[in-house]
């Protein structure tokens, strides 16, 4: 059975496939230590035929931090949460949000949104494998499953699974018409439709998500709900989390480092992975965004998207690009 909540999910970071990977993730962590940091979707099948390894291992330096699994089979998701726990995540998500096509067609992500009960049999099987916290990701509704009505019974038929934390995207998918880019903006967000969901169930745990892009959006939604995920922005311009512990936390900020600090702080970490094999462009493409809205910052852009593919690229190159920006 799912074990109490501790993880403190104030402010999360959401799970993006190609980009919220340990590379990001311990980027990340550098600039926010206490935000919910959330793998890249997993699918079931890539653990069940895959490399579990290549798809399960991170930094401990990243925790807290949650695997979001992708699937419809209690009995593959049940297993794939035990393995998960063994490789010591803090958290194990299903998500119930993704609308691609590819997803769809094996009963993955948002369109699981049209079966509640196959939904509450996975969270139940995934609930009673591990002792970690089962959480659930999903939308305001899908296609014509629209209302607020479909929503409040799905999720009062999901809850009934152990399930105590829903992370909702407040805007619904469109299965048929809509590319996964396009579900990101233009449904329209209806922020008040989560909102309700705490009113009506006072005893979940309600995560807003979608849209949010500045700490007074922030803020304002912690009025109605529990906790905050930010998707794109947190990517596209990692320094809004530098003031993510002092915010929501309370706790001193860590990030007394400046930008160019944090680049410096990413150093070891990349000499480590380049001797394992790993492309440099493979790291620094997370971090382009931290100059953002700085003098410089297109030039540390530019100069690293042209540069730290090279193959003997290193951290020299990081060092040049910081010259572009004033200290």
């Amino acid at each position: 059975m799912q074990t109490p909540n501790i993880l403190n999910r104030t402010l999360c970071v959401a799970p993006m496939m190609a980009w919220t990977d340990r590379h990001y993730r311990y980027f990340a962590r550098l600039i926010s230590k206490q935000s919910v940091l959330y793998t890249e979707m997993v699918t079931t099948g890539a653990l069940v035929y895959g490399d579990i390894n290549a798809h399960l291992q991170f930094n401990k330096e990243e925790q807290p931090v949650a695997l979001q699994l992708g699937g419809s089979n209690p009995k593959d998701l049940a297993e794939c949460c035990r393995i998960a726990e063994s490789f010591g995540y803090n958290e194990i998500n299903l998500n119930v949000g993704c609308p691609s096509d590819r997803v769809q067609n094996n009963l993955i992500g948002a369109c699981l949104m049209a079966y509640p009960d196959k939904v509450k049999t996975c969270l139940r099987a995934m609930n009673t494998a591990t002792s970690l916290p089962i959480t659930i990701k999903h939308r305001i509704g899908i296609d014509d499953f629209d209302s607020l009505d479909f929503l409040l019974a799905f999720v009062a038929k999901v809850r009934d699974s152990g399930c105590k934390t829903f992370i909702v995207h407040a805007r619904k998918a469109i299965l048929q018409g809509l590319s996964p880019k396009q579900n990101r903006d233009v449904p329209p967000l209806i922020y008040e439709r989560v909102y309700r969901l705490k009113t009506e169930f006072p005893d979940l745990e309600i995560i807003i998500n979608g849209g949010i892009k500045t700490h007074d959006d922030i803020l304002s939604h912690l009025d109605f709900v529990d906790g905050v995920m930010i998707g794109r922005e947190a990517y596209q311009k990692p320094w809004l989390l530098s003031k993510v512990d002092d915010l929501y936390y309370k706790s001193p900020p860590s990030n007394t480092k400046t930008r160019h600090d944090i680049v410096r702080s990413m150093y070891p970490y990349i000499e480590k992975e380049l001797t394992k094999g790993q492309k440099l462009n493979y790291i620094t493409r997370h971090m382009l965004g931290l100059f953002h809205g700085q003098s410089g910052g297109k030039q540390f852009r530019r100069f690293i998207s042209e540069n730290a593919f090279q193959p003997d690229a290193d951290i020299t190159i990081l060092e040049e690009a910081l010259k572009r920006v004033p200290e």
